[in-house]
């Protein structure tokens, strides 16, 4: 193999990674108004589902104060027992959920170092059997040449 398609070898070799970590480095640069927008997003949808049931609520006491319905004493305190009874155990519920998230996310972080750890040593190995192979190779290629 010629030094000059070796050298054009490596060069497009270099050209395609500075590439690809400029489109790496692109991704970077826009993912925290990403994460901004999308954070923004969920707030003005948590506000007005908060909205939404405000009025809606407010429409069906309006509704029943229009009425004048008579309310049963022990009912009206069962339903609202039993509302804050679901109401804690979805609040715990989402308490664990999001504990549960943040430990998948610790661990995949953990896991993306662990990989880059690996491909560490893994490239170093290859170089290291590269070496060994190309001295290997080129020491019995010498009695070949002398000859």
């Amino acid at each position: 193999m010629s030094e000059k398609k070796i050298r054009d070898d490596a060069t497009t070799i270099d050209s395609v990674r500075d590439n690809v970590l400029r489109v790496t480095d692109e991704v970077a640069k826009v993912h925290p108004q990403l994460a901004q927008s999308v954070s923004n997003l969920q707030l003005d949808y948590i506000q007005t589902v908060k909205s939404t049931i405000q009025t809606g609520f407010a429409n069906q006491k309006q509704i029943l104060s229009a009425l004048n319905i008579p309310q049963v004493p022990q009912v009206s305190e069962q339903v609202a027992k039993q509302s804050t009874d679901i109401t804690e155990n979805v609040a715990r519920s989402i308490g664990i959920f999001n504990q549960l998230s943040l430990n998948a996310l610790d661990a995949a972080r953990e896991n993306a170092k662990i990989y880059n750890r690996t491909v560490d040593a893994v490239t170093e190995f290859n170089n290291n059997l590269l070496r060994t192979w190309t001295a290997y190779w080129s020491a019995q290629q010498q009695p070949m040449y002398r000859a």
